[in-house]
């Protein structure tokens, strides 16, 4: 009769795969401070106000507007619950090292990719709307402008989306940031001619030479080497965790009043963007409405925006001629701003802040003015350049994003100069 050989040590237990393992930071993350009580004022005027502005464009204009601003009003809700950034996760990133706001980047821009290359691919549209890519030209413009905007987020406080989703939840400094983001777009728009003919190529989209799934294909690959890098930096920097904001611990409260993980923020925007398409025929924008809503307002003043040269461009014209509330991105821009108000009433934390500190509001306002120039030159924002144009497979989507991160770098070194902090390797939280 033989013997069994005696058992050895069991076998570790099988890790994780990289790129699903908890990221490195120096200490845990720490818990979420409880929610605050609804503020019940704030919250029935801004439902009022959603309820009341979705009727009136529906009646006025029509069932795809009316769609439009319901799309709106689902992305303030859920850029305010998920506190979604595109600031804070570059200067983390460039600061001390900490990727988790790059990866939810990452599964932003995939998603999206995904739902685009469905959309775009099958030629599904809504209201009779064509679906289109985004593509921007590649050259000076791409590259200044990127440039600039990512300075002006940094001195600024939020992206443009984050300045739309600042604003409804109440934050004062950041509304100073928004009129200086019209003032620069609108300036932009005035002087379209100075930079309309900077060196340029056309623009490169991938499906136009290895098709839609393959298109799909490279821009996944890519985003998941964006992963691992951020993964690799993180683990060698050992950064402090993302802070905490304001939660329930009940998940159906936190469903309703926040805040909700990245990763949902990150999928709920992707379906919101990708219904924007379906129903408008193009990809979610947010800063030519503030050239719009600038050009408008000189126009009131007694200016004529009209004999703008911006104005006189392909489709600029009947922008300008037709109504606000009939404008794609001008009734997403004023849902995200309403459906935040909404949820930072729900979640108790809407309020206006006061007591700005001077160079606080200056550089809010140039913050503003450099990311709405920025926008103009280089053909739209983090959303409409960045965002839009990976998703689509375009190669000044990826450009765009690493001028930007060149650019968080040197905003990081002016914030001091305006009294404004960066995170640093021994802070509890960045």
């Amino acid at each position: 009769m033989t013997t069994a050989p005696p058992a050895g040590p069991a076998a570790p237990p099988r890790a994780l795969p990289a790129l699903l393992a908890p990221a490195a930071t120096s200490s845990p993350r720490p818990q979420a401070p409880p929610l605050p009580p609804v503020r019940r004022v704030p919250l029935v005027v801004s439902g009022l106000l959603a309820a009341a502005l979705t009727a009136y464009v529906w009646s006025a204009h029509g069932a795809e507007p009316g769609v439009l601003l319901l799309l709106g009003l689902g992305l303030g809700v859920t850029l305010f619950h998920s506190r979604f950034g595109f600031t804070s996760a570059w200067r983390q990133l460039i600061a001390v090292g900490n990727g988790a706001g790059l990866r939810a980047h990452a599964l932003l821009l995939g998603t999206t990719a995904t739902l685009f290359a469905l959309i775009i691919g099958t030629s599904t549209g809504l209201f009779g709307s064509q679906p289109a890519p985004s593509a921007g030209s590649i050259g000076t413009g791409l590259a200044v402008g990127s440039l600039l905007f990512a300075v002006g987020m940094q001195l600024g406080g939020a992206c443009a989306s984050g300045t739309l989703f600042a604003v409804g939840s109440g934050q004062s400094s950041v509304l100073l940031t928004l009129g200086g983001f019209i003032g620069g777009a609108t300036l932009a728009a005035w002087q379209f001619d100075l930079w309309k003919d900077l060196p340029a190529w056309e623009p490169v989209v991938l499906s136009e030479h290895i098709g839609w799934f393959g298109s799909w294909a490279v821009t996944i690959a890519v985003l998941l080497l964006v992963v691992l890098v951020t993964r690799l930096v993180q683990a060698r920097r050992n950064p402090p965790p993302v802070a905490a904001v304001p939660s329930a611990h009940t998940p159906a409260v936190r469903a309703l009043r926040g805040s909700w993980p990245a990763a949902v923020g990150a999928l709920l925007l992707a379906v919101l963007g990708a219904g924007v398409l379906l129903v408008s025929g193009g990809a979610w924008g947010i800063t030519s409405a503030f050239s719009l809503w600038g050009s408008e307002l000189v126009g009131a003043l007694g200016g004529h925006p009209e004999n703008w040269t911006w104005w006189k461009q392909p489709g600029n014209a009947e922008s300008l001629a037709g109504p606000v509330l009939a404008d794609k991105n001008s009734l997403t821009d004023i849902g995200i701003m309403i459906g935040a108000a909404v949820a930072a009433a729900l979640g108790g934390t809407w309020a206006l802040h006061r007591g700005i500190p001077w160079r606080t509001a200056v550089a809010s306002v140039l913050g503003g003015v450099l990311m709405g120039i920025g926008a103009r030159l280089a053909g739209g924002c983090n959303i409409g350049a960045y965002l839009a144009g990976i998703a689509s497979g375009s190669l000044s989507g990826w450009m765009w994003g690493a001028f930007a991160l060149a650019g968080t770098w040197l905003g990081l070194r002016l914030r001091p100069l305006f009294g404004l902090g960066n995170p640093k390797p021994g802070d509890g939280v960045c």
